[in-house]
């Protein structure tokens, strides 16, 4: 059973999303908190709280040392991000820190309950407006990159993924680490770690391996 904390200080809300989880969730047991301090008390108060469900904007919250705190303070809990604000600088910010997902309020009841299965499930969720082209001119090195996986994958396939997370996938099947993958694309490796897991969610795989399988499988399928 898990047990989940949703943390907004907008009633509303927070009804909203305890009920659509309670629909989707039976077996989960759902706490409220109205305010940070509130949730600093259940996480104390509990054996264990599977999720944290913050609001970003909620009182005595989004302070990036008070939530490595809380993140340090309770490594077995799983964090995420509630926000109206779908900037993709802020989502970047707020992952960055070491939080388990975004989710985005404008967001679907059907989508916030696909992204809590994501995260409970051990993995990161990504919004897929993070992945939204930038418009950064791309270097001859990448094009002809995204020129041989586009030979070698299917349209329907690439469809999911920008140019940029093509870019990430090629390296990651290449056995590159995020590292390696930062410094080869001149991003940061907090941003290539957002793009893996962007990469994985869109493909349906959990891991690495299983997207470099599947990599090397479009590429027999679709070889020139």
């Amino acid at each position: 059973m898990y047990r989940i904390v949703i943390a907004d200080d907008h009633g509303l809300y927070r009804r909203g999303l305890s009920l659509a989880l309670r629909a989707e969730l039976p077996e989960a047991e759902i706490f409220e908190a109205g305010y940070f301090d509130a949730v600093v008390n259940v996480l104390a108060q509990q054996d264990k709280i599977d999720l944290a469900i913050l609001d970003l904007n909620m009182p005595g919250l989004f302070n990036q040392q008070v939530l490595g705190d809380v993140l340090a303070a309770y490594p077995d809990t799983r964090f995420a991000i509630v926000s109206g604000n779908d900037s993709r600088a802020e989502i970047l910010k707020a992952l960055s820190i070491g939080l388990h997902g975004y989710i985005v309020k404008s967001q679907t009841d059907q989508e916030v309950v696909s992204a809590v299965r994501e995260i409970l499930a051990g993995r990161i969720y990504v919004p897929a407006l993070l992945s939204r082209p930038s418009g950064a001119p791309a270097s001859p090195a990448l094009q002809s990159a995204r020129a041989w996986t586009q030979r070698r994958m299917g349209a329907t396939v690439l469809s999911k993924l920008t140019s940029r997370q093509r870019d990430v996938l090629k390296l990651m099947a290449e056995g590159f680490s995020n590292k390696e993958i930062a410094r080869d694309l001149d991003i940061s490796e907090a941003t290539t770690k957002i793009h893996a897991a962007a990469v994985m969610r869109e493909l349906g795989v959990r891991n690495r391996t299983e997207a470099a399988v599947a990599l090397q499988n479009w590429r027999s399928r679709f070889v020139d």
